[in-house]
Parts: C-alpha cells; sequence; structure tokens
C-alpha cells in the first residue's frame, strides 16, 4: 500500500477542489521573545524584567549611582538609618563581610542546591592563614624583623594566599563528599566546619589555641601625623571616615567582583548545569551533565569567597580566636541566604544586611516610635527573632525575601506564549484548520483496497491521526490533545 501527502494528491484525478497549501508557521525559538513581552508577575518581576530590557551601558549609568550612594550611606548617616548603640561605619563594615559570606554560600547552597552547614570553616581557614602568617604571636610570622615580607604590603600580599588556601581545603573537602546528598551532605559539612575550630582551639602553638592570635596585619594606608597607622586601623575611631568606613569600602569592592564573577558563570554552561544540579541532580546527569565536576567547582569557588571574607575579618579586628567561628555563625550564614532568597545575588546582599543591621538597630535605643523599650534586651534574643522569621518565611514565602528567576520555567512560559500568539493569528481551529484547507476535501488518499467512501481515509483504513508532521489533536486512542501543551 503507498500512501503519499495531500499536497502531492490534491490535484489527482477524482480528488475533488483543493484550496492552496498553505505553510504551518513556527514558534519562535525560546529566548527569542522580546523582553516586554515575557510573562511575569509582581513588582520584582516588572523591574527584572525592565532591567533586562535595558543595554549594557544603560545598566551601568542606572547601577553606579546606587553602588555609589549605598557607599555614602555610613558618611550620610541618614537618621531613620543609623544605629544608636554603636558606630554606623563599623555596623555597615561587618555587613560587608557578611554579604561576601552569602554571596560564597549563595554559590553552594542557592545555585548548586548543596546544603552546607560548615561554611563557617571556610570563613575560620581564611582568618587564620592571615593571622597565623602576619601576627607576632605565630611562628610562621613572615612579617617580623628576619621575614621576607613588610608590614605596609603584609595583608594584600597575604590575601591570595588565604584565598588560595581556602580553595585548596574547599577542594579536599568536597572531592570525598559531594557524591553525597541531602541530609548527609549536610552532617559532613557540618562536621568540618567543627573540627576546623577544634584544631584552632587545640594548636597552641600554631593558632594559640584559646588565647587566639593578635596583632593580625591590616592594609597600611593614608598615614598621617594624626594616624600613625593608617585609615585602616582600629585606632582609627571617633572622625566621620572612621576605620569601619574604610572596610565597608574594600568589603565593597570586593562584593562588585564577586557578583561580576558569579553573575557571569551564572549566563554561561556552569550556571545552567548549577541550576540542572540543583532542580533534579538524577535528570542532570543522565543528560550527561558531570554533576561531580560542576558540584566541586560549586564548591571551589564559594571557598575561595568565604576565605576573601575571612581575611577581611582578621584585618578588621586585628585579632582571631576560635569561638568566633562556631556553629552558631554558620547557621546565621545559612539564615542570610534562605531570608534573602537562594539562588538570588542581590537578595542574599538584602538578607545579609537584616542579620547584621536589626541587631545592631535595636542595641541602645530606649524608645520606638515613642514607644519605651529595652533595646539591649531586644538585641539579646536576636537569635529568636531569627528563628521566627525563618519558620513564618517558609510557611507563607519560602522561595525568601527576593525569590531568583527560575530561568526553566521562564523558558517555559515563553514558549507557551508564543504558541498562544501563533495560534491567535491562525484561522479559527488553530493549526489542523490551516492543514485542514490544504487537504483533499474527499476521497481517498493513495491506493489500496478501501471503499473509497470516507472522507480522509487512507487505504480503506480509519485515519491514524497524523499530520504530515506529526500527531494531530486526537490521537489512535481517541484521545484529545491540546495545541498548547496541555494549557486550556
Amino acid at each position: 500500500m503507498s500512501t503519499s501527502t495531500p499536497a502531492e494528491n490534491a490535484g489527482a484525478p477524482g480528488s475533488g477542489p483543493a484550496s492552496p497549501a498553505r505553510p504551518r508557521p513556527e514558534l519562535p525559538p525560546a529566548g527569542q521573545t522580546p523582553v516586554a513581552q515575557r510573562p511575569h508577575g509582581g513588582a520584582g518581576d516588572r523591574l527584572r524584567l525592565w532591567w533586562d530590557a535595558l543595554a549594557r551601558p544603560a545598566q551601568w549609568a542606572f547601577g553606579a549611582p546606587f553602588v555609589l550612594f549605598i557607599a555614602l550611606l555610613p558618611i550620610l548617616n541618614i537618621p531613620v538609618l543609623t544605629t544608636v548603640g554603636t558606630n554606623f561605619g563599623a555596623v555597615m563594615a561587618q555587613f560587608g563581610m557578611y554579604a561576601l559570606i552569602a554571596i560564597g554560600l549563595n554559590v553552594v547552597v542557592g545555585q548548586a542546591g548543596l546544603l552546607d552547614l560548615g561554611y563557617v570553616g571556610f570563613y575560620a581557614i581564611g582568618a587564620y592563614t592571615l593571622a597565623i602568617l602576619t601576627s607576632p604571636d605565630s611562628p610562621w610570622n613572615v612579617t617580623q624583623p628576619e621575614g621576607w615580607l613588610s608590614d605596609d604590603w603584609a595583608w594584600l600580599a597575604i590575601l591570595p594566599v588565604a584565598v588560595a588556601i581556602t580553595a585548596m581545603s574547599g577542594l579536599v573537602l568536597g572531592s570525598p563528599t559531594l557524591r553525597l546528598r541531602g541530609d548527609y551532605l549536610a552532617i559532613v559539612t557540618l562536621g568540618f566546619g567543627e573540627i576546623v575550630r577544634l584544631l584552632a582551639d587545640n594548636l597552641d602553638e600554631i593558632t594559640g589555641g584559646g588565647q587566639g592570635l593578635k596583632s593580625v596585619a591590616y592594609p597600611r594606608l593614608g598615614v598621617t601625623e594624626e594616624l600613625p597607622n593608617g585609615v585602616f586601623s582600629a585606632g582609627n575611631v571617633g572622625s566621620t571616615l572612621n576605620s569601619g568606613v574604610w572596610w565597608f569600602w574594600l568589603s565593597l569592592v570586593f562584593i562588585i567582583i564577586s557578583l561580576l564573577l558569579v553573575g557571569n558563570l551564572e549566563r554561561s554552561r556552569v550556571g545552567r548545569a548549577w541550576v540542572a544540579i540543583r532542580e533534579d541532580e538524577d535528570a542532570a546527569e543522565i543528560m550527561g551533565v558531570p554533576t561531580f565536576k560542576f558540584k566541586l567547582w560549586a564548591f571551589v569557588i564559594g571557598a575561595s569567597i568565604g576565605g576573601v571574607s575571612g581575611a577581611i575579618y582578621a584585618g578588621q579586628v586585628q585579632f582571631v580566636i576560635p569561638t568566633n567561628f562556631n556553629i552558631i555563625n554558620s547557621v546565621l550564614f545559612l539564615c542570610a541566604v534562605v531570608l534573602g532568597g537562594q539562588g538570588n545575588k542581590l537578595g542574599v546582599i538584602l538578607g545579609a544586611f537584616i542579620i547584621v543591621y536589626l541587631p545592631n538597630f535595636f542595641l541602645g535605643r530606649t524608645s520606638l516610635f515613642g514607644i519605651p523599650i529595652d533595646g539591649n534586651a531586644i538585641a539579646n534574643y536576636k537569635y529568636l527573632f531569627f528563628g521566627v522569621a525563618l519558620m513564618v518565611l517558609m510557611i507563607f514565602r519560602p522561595q525568601g525575601l527576593i525569590p531568583v528567576r527560575q530561568k526553566l520555567l521562564t523558558y517555559g512560559r515563553e514558549l507557551y506564549v508564543a504558541a498562544r500568539r501563533t495560534l491567535a493569528k491562525m484561522p479559527d481551529g488553530g493549526p489542523q484548520a490551516a492543514y485542514a484547507t490544504s487537504a483533499p476535501s474527499s476521497g481517498t488518499v493513495g491506493s489500496g483496497s478501501g471503499s473509497g467512501s470516507g472522507s480522509g481515509s487512507v487505504g480503506g483504513q480509519t485515519p491514524t491521526g497524523r499530520g504530515p508532521d506529526g500527531p494531530t489533536d486526537s490521537d489512535p486512542s481517541g484521545n484529545d490533545r491540546t495545541t498548547d501543551g496541555g494549557n486550556r
């Protein structure tokens, strides 16, 4: 039995009149829908679509003044925003460190979907690397008179070393453990963080034990008669441009560099692999994604950013002790990521700001909006308030305050909108109506032993429900198929 397409039999004898063949329209590829026509909902999506529609120079034109305003916040001392019980510049410096930590942890937890409860270990390794190599109390000090490094450049020279060592620690930890998933990986990373803290507490000859290491190196910049140790020294207090402001500006530089690095990775095949692993690791591995390699990359990159933050912390306080790297701080870092929105870089920065700012906002306050309060007591209950906030967030908004744009779902919505737009321009009945105008109005298609009395029969058999390019709206089993991907 031979069959032929309707276009080939349109002019055959005995086949009735036929309309001119009409090509079936093709849907535009995914990702090419104009930004303004993409589906969205809420103010966050509208702002994101507006930002994505801007050219890169326009984005810099809008972003640079905003970053400049953030940098000037410690100097402006806005009455509504400034703190009472502590210096606002020091608060912003602490926020800069937490923001860097949140960006690094977001790579591991938010983008790759790896639950890391021991991220404070990388933070501690970065801090102790700088302290061990620059503190006079350390036997490995390289800034002593017979050392090879000058005090003026010690912090900047040791920073790449701290980043390299934390990256190596992420590689050493991730290589045997990243084959675990979920709760098992969380337990292993939690143990790693505790191991680092216990080593710092027990290696008295190297880390100073419980007494810690003091006189850690810091950038020697702006040395004057009034400031013999420079603007980054802890002795620079009292003025508007105190040491906290300078450390905040330095942290802001590293935040911008980290955002550019992580943003470029998100838009590359590495970021797409992370999304696939986060959504369904088994499916990603079946599709050929080397999941272990990309998870290891996420671990190493996150550890490196944590090492930078640890080096900034050690240089700022100029004193490190093991108690500052306990499990509570690790939970706070994770709280910043979950609170702001896992996978969203700006969201986790907002979460870090909330974690740092709120306790310091209440510190030292005796009244709020005319209501007498004990601000110090409220600040002491910060862990309770953060726990309650997380529970409420998980119930009413589990995606966080600023949720990440779900790229996979977004591409699916773009296809759906493109399909609906194409169907709206076609004759009534959708693509099957357009196909019917090019098919014979009566008679058989092909040759066979059938009677030919049925409309559109093939060789005397019933139609199979398939057009020249694929299945139609009804399959052989009689079930209807929609033309919009199942959405009505």
